[in-house]
Order: C-alpha cells, then structure tokens, then sequence
C-alpha cells in the first residue's frame, strides 16, 4: 500500500484483488509487535480506490443505500425472506433464514442510556433488541430509542471505501442521539464503526460521541450483579468472538462475565478466528468465505465434541447469520443478549 501510495508500484489487477479479498477481520493489529494500525490503512486505500471507481461498482453503491432508508430495508427484507422460502435466493450467498415478520420495535423508556437500533440489526434480529431493553430494565435503568436519521452506522459503507456516505451516515447517527447519556450498540460491526467516528470525521464532536459508546456485553458486564438470579440449571454454551469485538474493540472478558451469569462457558481453540462473515464479504467473496467458515466451524466442531453445549454465542447478526447458513439443527446461535435474556426468563 504504501509502494502504490508513493508511485514505486501501479494499481494493477493484482494489488486491487489483494484488497478486495482481505476479510478486513483486523486479526493482525493484535498479532503485530509494531502495532501496525492496518484497519485504518484498509479503510483508506479502499476509499481511495473506490472514489477512483476501481472496487465497489455501482450495483454495490445502489444496494448500501437501502441500509440508510429504513422502511425501504424493512420491506426488502421481507420480501427477501419469502424468496428464501421459495427457495429462489441462491445458497452459495450463505444466508441464514430471514424473518418474514418481525416482532414490534422497541419503544424508549427514558433517558439513561440510548438504545442503537441501526438497520440490518432491526431488520433480521429485532428479537435482540427486545431483549436488549428487557436486560436495561432489569438492572434499574432506562432507555431511549435514536430519531430519524440514526438508522445506519456506515460500518458497511467503510469496508466498501465509500467514504463520503460513511461520513454523511455517522452525522445522522451523532445527530440522532443528542446529550451526553451512553449509547448501547449490541451488534459488534456498529459499534466499532461507531467508536471510530472521532477518527473518521476528525472533530471534537465526533471524538466525545465515540467515548459514549459502549458494547451492550460491556455494559451488562458492569452491572451483573444487579441482574436476577437464574432459578433453573445452568446451560453450556461456546463463544465466538466476532473479529470487530475481540479485535477491534477488544472487548473479551465481559461477554464472558455476560454468559457466565447464566451458563458455563466453552472457549473455541482457535484464538479468535474469523468466521469469515466480514459485512457483505460472505456474499461478495463466497468462495473464500467458504473456506474461512469451515476453519471456524471445524472448530467449533471440535468444543461441541468435548462439551454437551447445544448453544453458540455469537454478539454480532454477519457472524451468526453466516454460522446459522451450516450448523443448522446441530447448534443454535443466538446473540449472549438473547441467551441470558431467556436463561432468566425475562
């Protein structure tokens, strides 16, 4: 990147196919000694060759817009779901089964905390959101819901280097969720998204916008001890880590602290290895995101063996979508939202 930056090499098909197949899991920033910050580099040459129209063609660009129009996503989604059933939705895109219906939105108890609703999150996993609110309530705190215009964070928008969008996405986003009260974000993508906006729009604005963000596994985790006791057995449940919340946010620990309120927990033994999801990659890239999901799911093969779980965390909707597409009826994936959500039978 940085050869072609200064003129020493040429964009060629080579180095564009180089950055159109990297996952952008981020799981190098950790493994790196020198602290490269790649994600950012990532951002920034897919942003330059997007506005030179060399990645990300119009199709792409005509299909990330429905996420910033929210009814339009709602009825797409639907409409999506029914072409599923139909069996008209080819399956080499590795979709999980979409919700023909969804449960009813959530609606705003106060004003303590804000509740991220985003797009596709309230498209296909309204059910976390709900469950999302119950949790809030249950530790004594309130919640309210963004105004129109917050609906999409851009976290697709950035892996796709449409800049410009991402930047008019996270102005809506600021604006929808005004004061000084935190933001709980339960999908991971969003809310790595959201806590770079200081970096991304480069103010004072942004950068005390992104310090309100907190990870809905961060924010229960602090307040555990205010949840009800779980009454019934305790269940056995593996954790995969989505790539934006281990490497990225680097958010671990909570979700364990989380789940262990109500379960016992079974590490993978992959060190947090992508699932190969990676925002639209899994539809775009199907082939290489084929080949990083079996790694993953031979991994999680191998906790099943030697645990009697039947459960799988998953805290972000491309991850577990993108397991659900192949595990099946072996193993259900719910967000750890979800699951300590019914373990205390809220």
């Amino acid at each position: 990147m940085r050869a072609v930056e200064s003129g020493a090499l040429p964009i060629d098909d080579t180095f564009v196919d180089f950055m159109e197949t990297c996952v952008q899991c981020r799981g190098c920033e950790p493994a790196c000694p020198s602290g490269v910050q790649f994600g950012a580099l990532m951002e920034g040459t897919r942003a330059a060759l997007a506005s030179s129209k060399r990645i990300t063609p119009w199709w792409q660009r005509l299909a990330f817009r429905v996420l910033s129009r929210h009814r339009l996503l709602l009825v797409g989604s639907s409409v999506l779901a029914v072409a599923q059933r139909m069996r008209l939705v080819p399956k080499r895109l590795g979709l999980a089964s979409l919700p023909i219906r969804r449960p009813a939105p959530v609606t705003a108890t106060g004003n303590d905390v804000w509740l991220f609703t985003g797009c596709v999150m309230d498209a296909w996993q309204r059910e976390t959101h709900a469950n999302t609110a119950k949790l809030i309530t249950a530790v004594g705190e309130t919640y309210a819901i963004p105004s129109a215009g917050g609906g999409c964070c851009g976290a697709l928008h950035v892996h796709a280097g449409l800049d410009d969008e991402t930047r008019q996405l996270a102005a809506g986003v600021m604006a929808s969720m005004p004061g000084d009260a935190p933001i709980v974000v339960n999908s991971a993508g969003c809310g790595a998204a959201m806590k770079d906006y200081g970096h991304l729009l480069g103010n004072p604005d942004a950068a005390a916008f992104s310090a309100r963000v907190i990870d809905v596994n961060e924010y229960l985790a602090e307040r555990v001890d205010r949840l009800p006791t779980m009454a019934g057995s305790r269940s056995t449940v593996i954790v995969q880590d989505p790539c934006h919340l281990r490497h990225v946010q680097r958010v671990v620990d909570p979700v364990r602290a989380l789940l262990g309120h109500v379960a016992s927990v079974v590490e993978l033994d992959d060190d947090g290895l992508c699932c190969g999801a990676g925002g639209a990659y899994s539809a775009l890239q199907p082939e290489l995101a084929g080949q990083i999901r079996k790694r993953k799911v031979d991994s999680i093969t191998r906790a099943t063996t030697r645990s009697d779980a039947s459960l799988l965390a998953s805290a972000n909707p491309g991850c577990s979508m993108h397991l659900t597409a192949v595990l099946g009826d072996d193993l259900t994936v719910r967000h750890p939202v979800d699951i300590v959500a019914d373990a205390l039978d809220l």
